[in-house]
């Protein structure tokens, strides 16, 4: 029996237009997401892994096979990006402001900083903004790996996540990451981000 499915998303694949094209989401969402999310299972049916939480596969992956990491790390990264977006996005505000300001400073050397680091992520990854120790930290990742694996160098419970692979922008956006990026600010979903900061911290 398979394990894990792909979630339907809280909005239209429309919904985050015009800074992420409808195209887009629906290739991101119905194939390459799907696609982890089979091959995950297929990956995980039948041995010891089956039943174990997306969590639990990420917290030891250097201990499983190649597959695990790569389509377990697709499944959760996908999951949260899409969790956190809505169309309209919305401002931080209350604890989740308060923290990015005590720890960047401001919201707008908060973005400088994320934004860095989705940029200079060289080849496809992740940018993320997580929990570590308390504190608000941000990191980034290649490929499909997030912060709860054992396998990175900083390890937390990642709160927000930006994808920097080119399917995620490459339809409208060619080689332009910074735009995208930039234009991705437009489509956060702060209340989301707020929750997932309260639980983690």
């Amino acid at each position: 029996m398979s394990s894990f499915s792909l979630p339907e998303l809280a909005y239209s694949y429309d919904a985050l237009e015009p800074h992420i094209d409808k195209m887009t989401m629906e290739i991101h969402h119905t194939k390459h997401h799907n696609g982890y999310v089979t091959k995950l299972n297929a990956a995980v049916d039948g041995t010891e892994l089956e039943g174990k939480t997306l969590e639990e596969l990420m917290a030891d992956v250097s201990s499983h096979p190649t597959a695990v990491r790569n389509n377990g790390g697709g499944h959760f990264n996908h999951s949260l990006f899409w969790s956190i977006m809505k169309g309209g996005g919305s401002s931080p505000s209350g604890e989740i402001a308060d923290a990015l300001n005590s720890a960047f400073g401001s919201f707008d050397s908060f973005k400088d900083d994320f934004s860095n680091a989705a940029a200079t992520r060289f080849g496809s990854g992740w940018a993320w903004l997580i929990v570590s120790d308390g504190s608000l930290a941000i990191t980034s990742t290649p490929n499909q790996d997030n912060p709860l694996m054992d396998v990175v160098e900083k390890k937390g419970t990642p709160i927000l996540g930006l994808d920097v692979w080119e399917h995620a922008y490459y339809l409208k956006y060619q080689n332009r990451r910074p735009e995208y990026i930039d234009n991705w600010f437009n489509v956060i979903n702060w209340d989301e981000v707020a929750n997932r900061y309260a639980t983690a911290k």
